[in-house]
């Protein structure tokens, strides 16, 4: 995607996008919205790059991360506990 489509879609400007990639100015959080929205990925993946491209894309991965983003460290960890025994292979 060029520079000027991705000033389009994300209604930033041409200039602003090129600050932002050449590193000469951070994004605000709405501007990340926007980037992400016109990338069509989730913000998270414009600060890492731990994450498979459709990572946080697909629609029901991306309502169970929200749902889990709710929760506390401990019951994080409970359902990880779950997910872990369900996915265990049966011998």
């Amino acid at each position: 995607m060029t520079q000027e489509a991705l000033a389009q879609a994300s209604e930033l400007s041409v200039d602003m996008i090129g600050r932002i990639e050449a590193g000469a100015t951070g994004a605000s959080f709405p501007s990340i919205e926007r980037l992400a929205t016109a990338l069509n990925i989730d913000p998270a993946q414009l600060f890492t790059t731990e994450l498979a491209a459709d990572a946080t894309t697909r629609p029901v991965l991306a309502e169970l991360t929200a749902r889990l983003a709710s929760l506390t460290d401990r019951d994080i960890k409970w359902v990880d506990q779950v997910l872990d025994a369900a996915l265990k292979p049966r011998g």
